[in-house]
């Protein structure tokens, strides 16, 4: 057997056999991409150029702004700006079927638009809803589904960390770009997560809340203003090249700092510990980047992703259903594997396939990252899931058919912006980001 091929064997072998153990992604992944590395090179070359790959794979400006993203959103979550959120998303819901739930839905778009991240919108906005919606009679597993559909929302809504990655991992796409191909496909998943909510609140029905004044609601909405003035201001440079997004995500921690500080929301113990949980998640995101590396050169040089491609071409050359395999195999794979790993291994395999029939890398990244926002709300790994079901106080069992419409409806708009590319290339195009 020729050793390129026999090293390819090994790391897929060895990767998988050490997951099914149960040890950690990272691990597995640089550990089997090593051994792998002994089988074409010698044992001190093997070593020395698995820890280069892993150094020049972190080394990257655009990463940092995950780590200040990250700190952003850990600043907002403990800096009252979910609150003033809920406060403004009630007022927008108005008197729509079950106000409290589209509430939910809203200020999961809006907190995660703010911080990026699905986990932290669910537990934000799902404790400070979810006790209400209790009082006002709605079902706690109806609650807790609405807030576990709807969180994932934040990881396409910009700004985004997956979509930071899989810039990374795709090479000279536009984090821009990215952004604002994001807006359409997450605004679309919530609508539909709405409509859905309102059909589920009329046969169950839950009741319109009391229409607020006019004064009340310009009030609540002006008090969220400066808190909603973090997308202008970092989106809205970074589209007008004031700034990239790495300065944009540290003008975003400058930001919400300020605003938590003038909110009187969270004191300096606070922030010491804050500090502490965003050091413990850009170190497990950077290593996983870095080991990712060992793997990618590992597949470039065994030929993985043409071997792949020639299997599925050798199903059908027909793009639609090569799509649908693929996003098949994502959904799956989403429902076993967080988004960062799965995007780190998963973009050098489908990623030329997609380009070898004129599909945009940015168009596919915002598919990527929609198959495995799915799998953040689904059994066994399914991150929103689990933090969804303990701020609700509901049990996976119990949630899991009051998730199945949701499912439906998402993967609805998952397969519109597979197959529609306006979707997600026309905002990028009108702001001239794409040719």
């Amino acid at each position: 057997m020729d050793a390129a091929v026999l090293a390819g064997l090994v790391m897929v072998v060895s990767v998988l056999i050490m997951l099914a153990l149960g040890i950690p992604i990272a691990i597995s992944i640089g550990l089997g991409s090593t051994i792998s590395m002994l089988f074409i090179l010698p044992f001190d070359v093997a070593m020395s150029s698995s820890a280069q790959r892993m150094f020049t794979g972190s080394d990257s400006f655009p990463l940092m702004a995950i780590t200040f993203f990250i700190l952003a959103g850990n600043i907002m979550n403990n800096g009252g700006i979910a609150l003033r959120l809920v406060n403004c998303a009630k007022v927008l819901a108005g008197r729509m079927p079950a106000p409290l739930a589209q509430t939910n839905i809203l200020a999961n778009m809006l907190f995660g638009a703010l911080s990026g991240s699905g986990v932290a919108a669910a537990a934000a906005i799902g404790g400070t809803l979810g006790p209400i919606e209790k009082k006002e009679g709605y079902d706690p597993n109806f609650i807790a589904s609405v807030n576990v559909a709807s969180a994932p929302t934040g990881m396409l809504i910009p700004p985004s960390n997956t979509l930071i990655v899989y810039s990374t991992v795709a090479g000279s796409v536009s984090v821009s770009a990215l952004f604002i191909a994001g807006y359409f496909p997450g605004i679309l998943w919530g609508i539909f997560c709405m409509i859905l909510v309102a059909f589920i609140a009329k046969r169950r029905g839950y009741r319109s809340a009391e229409s607020v004044d006019f004064k009340t609601g310009l009030k609540t909405i002006i008090i969220a203003i400066p808190s909603l003035l973090l997308i202008v201001i970092v989106i809205g440079g970074i589209l007008a090249g004031i700034f990239t997004a790495t300065e944009g995500s540290a003008i975003a921690v400058c930001y919400s700092l300020f605003l938590s500080l003038c909110y009187r929301t969270i004191n300096w113990k606070q922030v010491k510990t804050i500090l502490l949980s965003t050091a413990e998640t850009t170190v497990i995101v950077t290593f996983m980047i870095g080991v990712s590396m060992i793997m990618s050169w590992i597949m470039s040089f065994t030929h993985i992703p043409a071997i792949v491609a020639d299997t599925l071409l050798g199903f059908t050359h027909n793009e639609y259903a090569i799509l649908f395999i693929m996003n098949a195999i994502l959904l799956i794979v989403g429902m076993a594997m967080d988004p960062i790993p799965a995007i780190l291994i998963f973009t050098p395999i489908f990623l030329p396939i997609c380009v070898s029939f004129g599909m945009s890398p940015i168009q596919f990244g915002i598919i990527m990252t929609m198959n495995l926002c799915i799998g953040t709300i689904t059994p066994p790994v399914g991150p929103i899931l689990f933090t969804g079901c303990r701020v609700g106080g509901v049990t996976i069992e119990s949630i899991f058919k009051h998730l199945l419409p949701f499912f439906t409806v998402t993967v609805i708009a998952l397969l519109l912006t597979t197959y529609v590319p306006a979707v997600s290339m026309w905002l990028p195009s009108v702001f001239g980001l794409v040719k």
